[in-house]
């Protein structure tokens, strides 16, 4: 059994379930003091259409760190090509409605309606960002999560043409990487993010790094419009 939450005051991560894996808790509601809360602690909110908001920590975790992004020789051309326009937070809430929009291997979404409406309430309050690639002023793929402090909690991506979401993780790991971000939580282990330099790490691991990583208090954050242009994508690591 896991307990049904009237305040975020969520039990330690060590009562999460085995099977399934990460559920901790259900109840409680989206607002951004509960969202907040989750995401300080390593929580995510997960759960479909009809069903109860039901609260996640899965063990092991799978985490990025911003500096050892996987740059193949075929994304670094594609990156140096300037084939995409990369910008920041000018299209939250198209960037959601995309990675919501149904896809041939996956029923439905977990992306429901009430779940748009509340990080598009933590994107307005500066907490919830998004990176979006454009080809030819048409939004053709990108990603959205949250921002603490030195740590990033990706939700999702989508693309709708070849690269574009993994420009998009490119240019986040970047200016992370720039920013002293110290991880990119990715939640749920995927070949994907495998590839892209992804690791797993047991959830005790995680839960102390973001101890070190997110301050009592995380402040909101402004992100710069439109990515560096400039930036050195020569080196690979394939």
């Amino acid at each position: 059994m896991i307990p049904w939450l009237t305040a975020p005051d969520f039990p330690p991560l060590s009562q999460a379930l085995v099977e399934p894996n990460g559920l901790l808790a259900a109840g409680g509601e989206l607002s951004p003091a509960w969202l907040l809360a989750a995401y300080r602690r390593g929580i995510f909110p997960w759960f479909s259409e009809g069903e109860p908001i039901m609260w996640w920590s899965p063990d092991p975790r799978m985490v990025l760190m911003p500096s050892h992004l996987r740059v193949t020789r075929s994304l670094a051309k594609t990156l140096r090509s300037g084939r995409f326009e990369v910008r920041f937070d000018t299209a939250f809430a198209q960037v959601m409605a995309g990675c919501a929009a149904p896809r041939r291997d996956a029923r439905g979404t977990w992306i429901t309606s009430h779940m748009q409406a509340a990080y598009t309430r933590l994107h307005e309050l500066g907490y919830a960002h998004s990176v979006e690639c454009f080809k030819d002023d048409e939004l053709v793929g990108g990603l959205y999560g949250i921002a603490l402090d030195k740590a990033f909690f990706g939700e999702s991506m989508f693309s709708r043409v070849s690269d574009a979401s993994k420009v998009a993780l490119a240019h986040l790991a970047r200016l992370l990487d720039d920013h002293g971000v110290g991880l990119i939580d990715c939640q749920m282990t995927t070949a994907h993010l495998s590839r892209m330099g992804g690791i797993e790490v047991p959830r005790a691991a995680f839960s102390q790094a973001l101890d070190q990583l997110i301050g009592p208090a995380p402040a909101p954050q402004r992100w710069p419009r439109h990515a560096d242009t400039q930036l050195d994508w020569t080196r690979t690591t394939e």
